[in-house]
C-alpha cells in the first residue's frame, strides 16, 4: 500500500497505521462472516506478495474474489493462479453462486486476469461509502459458467 502503482486502484498509498488497519478489518471478516481475502507468498522466498479470494462488505455489488500483488510480482500469473483457487473455494465452500470483481475502468492489468478467469464484463457497479464516487465495473461469471471453463 505505499507503493502507489500498486495501491491506486485499491485506496491509494495509505501510511502504515491505515494498512493495519485494513489487516484487522480482514482478520475480523474471517471471524464474522467465515471468509476473507488470503494472504499470497511466494513459495520460493517465502515473501508475503499480496492478498486476494473472497470480499464483501456491508453494502458490497455481490460476492467479490479480488487480488492485489506486489508491483515486482505483476505479470508473473500469481494473481490468475490465485484467484483461481480461490474462486473453486468460494463455490464449494461457501456454496457462492457467482463472482464478481470490481475493476476500474482503467485498470487494465487486473481486467485481463478477470478475462482469463473466464469473467466477462457486466457493466458499471456501484460501491458504498467512502467508495461511492469511484468509477467502478463489475466483471463477474456464475458458478454454471465457471464449471463449464
Amino acid at each position: 500500500m505505499s507503493d502507489e502503482p500498486s495501491a491506486r486502484f485499491i485506496g491509494g498509498v495509505m501510511p502504515r497505521s491505515l494498512c493495519w488497519r485494513q489487516l484487522m478489518t480482514l482478520m475480523g471478516a474471517w471471524h464474522a462472516q467465515g471468509f476473507a481475502m488470503f494472504s499470497v507468498m511466494e513459495k520460493e522466498s517465502g515473501r508475503w506478495i499480496g492478498r486476494l479470494g473472497p470480499w464483501q462488505p456491508e453494502g458490497w455489488p455481490g460476492t467479490e474474489i479480488g487480488w492485489a500483488i506486489v508491483r515486482d510480482c505483476w505479470g508473473r500469473g500469481y494473481a490468475v493462479e490465485g484467484a483461481t483457487a480461490a474462486t473453486n473455494w468460494a463455490f464449494d465452500t461457501l456454496g457462492w453462486s457467482n463472482i464478481i470483481h470490481s475493476i476500474a475502468p482503467e485498470n487494465f492489468p487486473s481486467q485481463r486476469v478477470a478475462q482469463k478467469l473466464g469473467s466477462r464484463h457486466l457493466g458499471p457497479g456501484k460501491l458504498p461509502p467512502p467508495f461511492a464516487d469511484d468509477r467502478v465495473d463489475l466483471w463477474g461469471q456464475t458458478l454454471d459458467e465457471w464449471r463449464k471453463r
